[in-house]
């Protein structure tokens, strides 16, 4: 099991350390709750370094990237970046990523923790345009810095005015007192912020100005687990979870990222053809009328107690105190509104299909 970097610091703050994705992981530290509602009304620091990264570079990294991804990178300018997936050729997904543009030929792709081997060969297997391939996984770290203070608690740390940063884009610039750090507006919170890539040897120094500079806007440290409840309460997807390799972008609600327009890319189409024939299942998200907790794999039912599907994710929410979940449902059965019930310990506890997000600003 390997450690990241910032390992003893979340140690010495009383982390609760558990395995994940082959990394010791800060699960929680005073309690998700308490962690959850910080981000949400001032500023968290998450340490998320064992995502992976990906450098794709050389006049032939677009074509590359363009073939493996569902959304169209050939928009993308210097300093932007983008969410895309990477179909697997069978209708279902290898992963989902963000996409970050340097230059017409330098982008970086950050993936999944527990996916990072199986990208990089999927990537890897489908370059037959020779584009250059560097795993820069084991050599970055990977802060996220959310919450609504976010901007003011870290503007000291930097020469760049950080409310300029548009969401998706990013900025190449000094961070507490190192050159050359990423700086990107983006985050799986829903709460605004940001997400510093640096090298493993600076991340010590970036964590503790971070934590300095933060501390009169009530920064504090947060754990994997309030990650989960605030990207469920957006309605974010997680892999594993709620896609995988058997659902396909379509029935997972992320049509607005699968450019059909573009260019031959994996799956192209059968996704066309899918589009045209219409789903079966689809993602759906539903709230609990009815006291009870959804958990992942737990049935859906319709109000006759028939299964129509399956929970791939559910929480008490912390900002709204009621069960949440997200889950496929047959076609037929994913109107807003219409009345649901979740099989709990053998029990039928009524729920209703809503519209994302469940957390409204």
């Amino acid at each position: 099991m390997r450690k990241t970097q910032l390992n003893d610091r979340h140690e010495a703050l009383g982390a609760k350390m558990v395995p994940f994705a082959g990394f010791y992981m800060p699960v929680q530290y005073e309690g998700v709750k308490a962690e959850h509602e910080t981000v949400r009304n001032a500023v968290g620091v998450f340490d998320v370094s064992h995502m992976g990264e990906f450098l794709i570079t050389g006049p032939n990294a677009l074509a590359l990237i363009q073939k493996v991804t569902t959304n169209d990178a050939s928009v993308l300018t210097t300093g932007r970046a983008q969410y895309s997936c990477m179909p697997n050729g069978k209708g279902g997904i290898v992963d989902d990523l963000i996409i970050y543009c340097f230059d017409e030929e330098k982008f970086l792709l950050v993936v999944n923790a527990s996916n990072i081997e199986k990208d990089w060969n999927w990537i890897d297997a489908h370059n037959s345009m020779g584009a250059e391939m560097r795993n820069l996984s084991d050599d970055y770290s990977l802060l996220a810095i959310q919450g609504p203070k976010a901007v003011e608690a870290m503007q000291s740390l930097t020469s760049i005015d950080l409310s300029a940063i548009k969401y998706y884009h990013f900025e190449v610039k000094d961070f507490a007192g190192i050159e050359n750090i990423i700086i990107s507006a983006t985050g799986y919170t829903g709460s605004g912020g940001f997400e510093i890539y640096c090298k493993n040897d600076q991340v010590e120094q970036v964590w503790d100005k971070v934590m300095e500079a933060g501390a009169d806007f009530g920064i504090k440290p947060i754990g994997l687990a309030a990650r989960d409840t605030l990207r469920l309460e957006m309605g974010f997807c997680l892999y594993g979870n709620d896609i995988d390799d058997t659902t396909s972008p379509l029935e997972a609600g992320l049509g607005w990222i699968t450019k059909l327009a573009k260019d031959d890319f994996n799956d192209k189409a059968f996704l066309a053809k899918q589009k045209e024939e219409g789903i079966t299942k689809r993602l759906v998200a539903f709230e609990m009328v009815d006291r009870g907790i959804p958990r992942h794999d737990y049935p859906i039912l319709d109000t006759e107690g028939n299964s129509i599907g399956r929970v791939t994710s559910g929480t008490m929410s912390p900002s709204m105190n009621i069960g949440i979940g997200l889950g496929y449902v047959n076609i037929a059965d994913k109107a807003v509104d219409n009345e649901i019930m979740i099989e709990i310990r053998k029990k039928h506890v009524k729920a209703k299909i809503v519209k994302l997000p469940f957390y409204k600003k």
